[in-house]
């Protein structure tokens, strides 16, 4: 497969800085290698410079950085959409809100070749804050609901020229809900497994009914991998964690399944933050991970001292 690796820096939409290292810490874990070694051609497009920033006012003060989250989006968008054109696109957070511009670009890619785009998010939160409900002001809980549609974001954001149908959106792994997101996710339609439905169902049995689904819709996947999908006890480079999360077998068989599945079509690796990590360990795994979504077997697992 071809890919095309995009740095996308953004802490701004985070409450803790640091994520703006994700990209380089995913590089010097040897992303590029890794992929290389599965027989993948891979081209590194460097990283996303954002737009000019524009002054911008909204009604609800908790929001922090709008001016500048908006400008990111404009960018990731318009290079989200170059990226897609004939490669797999790998994006490098960068804080959660970069999906902002991904799903965007991404949306208008699979409408301008006529396939629908399904979403399966990874994620300890929803992300499906509005700027009028989120509370904390941290504008990396609102990607998913933007890129649906939701309402709240005209003249804030820019305009989306296709959104994504949230009834093909499925979040997998949420333990950490605000009121208001329950109700929109409700209302929206979208496919929420928290981790208790994952501990009565297990992980397999969720994942395949969707992939079934994007299958019978001939769909296009895009994957978006926050760290804090996985436990932080085997994650710990993140700002927002949430004890409960994935293990280190449930996260590589949910990248297993997706790789037999042939669907995914492009992926965030994001909210890595290299400041709270453990030499690296963090950045190691989401790179064994991408690597076993890109056709690495157990078996094929190397072994390694810590």
């Amino acid at each position: 497969m071809n890919c095309n690796i995009l740095g996308a820096p953004v802490q701004d939409g985070a409450g803790r800085m640091g994520c703006e290292m994700g990209p380089s810490a995913l590089r010097t874990a040897g992303l590029v290698g890794a992929l290389r070694d599965l027989g993948h051609t891979v081209a590194d497009l460097g990283t996303v410079a954002p737009a000019p920033v524009r002054p911008l006012a909204h009604g609800n003060l908790a929001l922090k950085a709008l001016p500048e989250i908006s400008a990111w989006t404009a960018a990731i968008a318009d290079a989200a959409y170059a990226a897609s054109a004939d490669a797999m696109p790998i994006f490098l957070g960068g804080d959660h809100s970069i999906s902002a511009g991904t799903l965007s670009g991404l949306a208008r890619r699979a409408a301008r070749i006529g396939r629908p785009l399904f979403v399966l998010w990874l994620d300890a939160h929803p992300d499906f804050h509005t700027l009028d409900t989120t509370a904390s002001g941290n504008l990396h809980g609102v990607p998913l609901a933007y890129a649906s549609g939701q309402p709240g974001f005209h003249g804030y954001f820019p305009d989306l020229p296709q959104r994504i149908d949230p009834a093909r959106v499925c979040t997998l792994g949420i333990r950490s809900v605000d009121p208001a997101e329950r109700q929109a996710l409700r209302a929206a339609g979208v496919t929420v497994h928290d981790m208790r439905a994952i501990d009565e169902h297990g992980i397999a049995p969720l994942l395949g009914a969707f992939l079934d689904r994007v299958t019978a819709e001939n769909g296009l996947l895009h994957v978006s991998l926050d760290v804090d999908f996985l436990d932080p006890s085997i994650a710990p480079a993140v700002g927002t964690t949430v004890p409960g999360g994935a293990t280190f077998r449930e996260a590589h068989l949910v990248m297993e399944m997706l790789s037999d599945s042939g669907l995914v079509s492009s992926l965030d690796l994001v909210e890595l933050n290299p400041f709270l990590d453990e030499r690296g360990r963090t950045a190691t795994l989401m790179v064994d991970l991408t690597a076993s979504l890109m056709g690495r077997r157990i078996m094929d697992r190397p072994t390694r001292s810590f």
